[in-house]
């Protein structure tokens, strides 16, 4: 398909396009543009995201600014395209692809970073199957929301830029307005990308991939016998130390597919995810995992399921024996508990305060989750509690033995008691978003077209590890009796 030129100067804004991902084999992509909207409105603009990026903000408002956030306006440079991959969801492998997202493009950062723009909701592609290609702006905004936490909280995320409503309905169980959403990644290769070509048979392709992949996210590595196992090796230990980050703050992404995770390390797609409140490996929102294959206490386990059908999709550079491939690939699985775990316990610990390691910690740590859960605890608030001393706790024998036991562990490393708060303070967030004031955001958003409450939400969010009296209100967990969140992919 070939690439509207545009009408007028698009790049005011100072993009700088130079798209690596375009030039790889065409088997990996469909060149298409976005589908034109109505009549797209800015909803929303990420203006410190997009000074970051070296975009001059009065070039992305107004019309124009609109008019490429919603794909009717092609911005110089941008060779618009739908990435193919395929995914094991919930198990069962399909071929898949941008069903309802354009890459833009990649765009040179001041600092020389690369990063994908790509627009979520921007139409069918050959990929959408029944799909009709767009978003809503519910959806749309949570993404924005909870992305930007996840930045705020310290986590590898992709970001969002902007929202825009198209003026038109999309109908799902009913009709609802219609959004774009303008995200921020690394780059969109994920473990499917790899299964794709992999399914394909084509060595050539995968070793393109691979090496293109390596070049750009992990150009440490060295070229040369054994490179593709320190690729693997690498990948495992970032999505490892991801998890972990995950665990550390109750985060559930809710659909771990090997579709939604990315190679770069980065937390990919956020669809039915959510934070918990109440301490319980168990909990699970999304309303299409009805077994539970992602609850929080097993997403370690899932992103080791995932990094093996990564293994098994690059096996044919791991050696020209298939037997022999097998046995590398495996002998590098199977330490993924511990890489997890280390990163886990460690996280653990700079909640606890802890600067060093002693054999005794992951009991005093699983002591305290194990108590929790056993008492309903607030995750979040617990570990915030227990960040200031003048913070009331707990009256409970148990929990009382198990601070004692806390304190000793603390009186017996050099740092002061002060560097062991501090510490704490750093790690245990005050805010998290809170799933049922999300929704009120969303709703008034929706509903009302009112932001105001949105632009609250997210101001509190910026700062998720300092204490504001005016942000109170955000950090009390849904009241008793209040019915089970449920979450929706939102397609």
């Amino acid at each position: 398909m070939k690439i509207s030129k545009p009408s007028r100067n698009t790049n005011s804004a100072g993009w700088q396009f130079d798209n690596s991902y375009a030039h790889l084999p065409e088997m990996l992509f469909k060149r298409q543009n976005p589908v034109p909207v109505r009549a797209p409105r800015t909803v929303i603009i990420n203006e410190h995201l997009a000074q970051s990026l070296g975009l001059d903000v009065t070039g992305l408002t107004g019309e124009d600014g609109a008019s490429i956030f919603a794909g009717n306006l092609i911005p110089e440079g941008a060779e618009p395209i739908a990435q193919v991959y395929a995914g094991h969801q919930f198990g069962g492998f399909n071929m898949l692809g941008d069903g309802r997202a354009i890459l833009l493009g990649e765009h040179l950062t001041p600092d020389g970073a690369r990063v994908d723009i790509q627009l979520k909701g921007s139409g069918q592609t050959p990929f959408s199957r029944r799909g009709d290609g767009r978003a809503t702006l519910g959806p749309m905004l949570r993404e924005y929301i909870i992305s930007e936490a996840m930045h705020a909280l310290r986590i590898p995320t992709t970001r969002s830029l902007a929202v825009v409503a198209t003026g038109e309905p999309v109908m799902r169980e009913t009709l609802l307005p219609g959004a774009i959403l303008t995200r921020i990644a690394a780059s969109h290769i994920r473990v499917g990308t790899f299964e794709y070509v992999a399914a394909s048979g084509d060595i050539t392709v995968l070793k393109a991939l691979a090496d293109y992949t390596i070049a750009r996210h992990y150009p440490e590595i060295a070229i040369g016998d054994g490179m593709y196992l320190v690729f693997l090796n690498t990948v495992m230990q970032r999505q490892a130390a991801l998890i972990a980050q995950w665990q550390n703050v109750g985060f559930i992404h809710g659909v771990m597919n090997t579709d939604n995770m990315a190679i770069s390390g980065e937390t990919i797609d956020y669809g039915p995810c959510a934070f918990m409140d109440r301490y319980d490996p168990a909990t699970v929102f999304s309303s299409i995992d009805r077994h539970g294959r992602y609850a929080y206490g097993n997403q370690p386990q899932m992103a080791q399921w995932n990094i093996a059908r990564f293994a098994e999709a690059i096996l044919p550079l791991l050696h020209p024996e298939q037997e022999q491939a097998i046995i590398i690939a495996e002998d590098a699985i199977i330490r993924f508990p511990d890489m997890f775990k280390q990163h886990w316990i460690q996280g653990m610990r700079y909640k606890l305060g802890l600067f060093n390691a002693e054999a005794g910690d992951e009991v005093l740590i699983n002591t305290l989750l194990t108590w929790m859960q056993a008492h309903r605890a607030d995750y979040t608030n617990l570990f915030r509690s227990l960040s200031d001393h003048a913070q009331p706790l707990p009256e409970n024998a148990a929990f009382t033995e198990w601070r004692s036991t806390w304190h000793a562990r603390l009186m017996r490393q050099p740092a002061t008691r002060d560097e062991a708060y501090a510490c704490m303070r750093a790690h245990n967030p005050a805010i998290i978003p809170r799933n049922y004031r999300v929704e009120e955001v969303l709703y008034t958003a929706v509903e009302s077209n009112d932001l105001a409450p949105t632009h609250a939400l997210l101001a509190a969010l910026s700062t998720p590890f300092i204490d504001r009296a005016e942000h109170a209100y955000y950090v009390a967990p849904a009241p008793d009796g209040a019915p089970p969140y449920k979450t929706y992919c939102g397609t």
